[in-house]
């Protein structure tokens, strides 16, 4: 494993982003070639948490990139979905030097790091400085992340958590028929956070409504929010290996709700 590496540089940066921009590399045991990588943002609300992977999904065969980012109250939207904009565009610049390919790219994030990895990819202007195009990631698996804007940006508006937004800081706000294959998963609907089951099935049905044929939803009776990550391991691995397949007849996820 390669830890702490920045993914920011320049003569601009503060102390907290030489802090907080960096990301750990875990190459893969069987390292060959042209492997694929999946990049991990972790949960937190925007406001805690830390660069981790699951041994759950490191794989045999590709890399897993976990990225940290800068956190509420220490900075303010969008600093947070400019950060995971920057960790995207480090492995798509860099993992080839590490013997990764920079086609086979798929991205996961948990909670928070669902939010802002859907956000990014739905929204090709967080991408496009760098000039990458997100529909170059193979797929978008999004584990109990918000799709309206998230609490946090809500309560720096003065918003409440209850009082739900969608605009341009919300994924939903985003979908389009011509994104990448994705994966959604929540806990019960009934043990989730924020009616978080409720949004992920709209955010389903309205990238559905708009073209998009390759998107899979999940809920896990009995799971709380903390369980979900823990109950999505299966299906995230399946997801992964079908995106980072080398045949392309097995790349299209299979299109179900559970």
């Amino acid at each position: 494993m390669l830890k702490g590496i920045p993914y920011r540089s320049g003569s601009d940066l503060t102390p907290y982003m030489h802090e907080k921009c960096r990301l750990d590399v875990y190459l893969p045991q069987n390292r060959k070639e042209g492997f694929g990588t999946v990049i991990y943002l972790h949960a937190g609300g925007l406001k805690a948490g830390n660069r981790n992977v699951p041994r759950q999904i490191r794989g045999k065969d590709y890399a897993v990139v976990s990225a940290s980012y800068r956190l509420h109250p220490k900075v303010r939207s969008p600093a947070y979905i400019e950060d995971a904009a920057a960790a995207v565009a480090w492995v798509f610049e860099n993992i080839e030097s590490y013997g990764g390919d920079p086609d086979r790219i798929v991205l996961v994030g948990f909670s928070a790091g669902g939010y802002l990895a859907s956000l990014i990819t739905l929204d090709k202007s967080w991408l496009r400085p760098y000039d990458i195009d997100p529909d170059s990631l193979l797929g978008l698996a999004s584990i109990s992340g918000q799709s309206i804007t998230h609490f946090t940006v809500r309560k720096e508006m003065g918003i409440a958590a209850t009082k739900p937004l969608i605009n341009e800081f919300a994924p939903l706000y985003h979908v389009r028929g011509d994104a990448p294959p994705i994966l959604l998963t929540t806990g019960d609907r009934e043990l989730e956070l924020f009616g978080r089951y409720e949004e992920t099935s709209y955010y389903n049905r309205m990238l559905k409504s708009v073209g998009h044929k390759q998107v899979s939803q999940h809920e896990f009776k009995g799971a709380t929010h903390s369980d979900v990550e823990r109950e999505s391991y299966p299906v995230l691995r399946e997801f992964i290996a079908k995106c980072l397949s080398d045949k392309i007849e097995e790349r299209v996820p299979v299109i179900y709700v559970k």
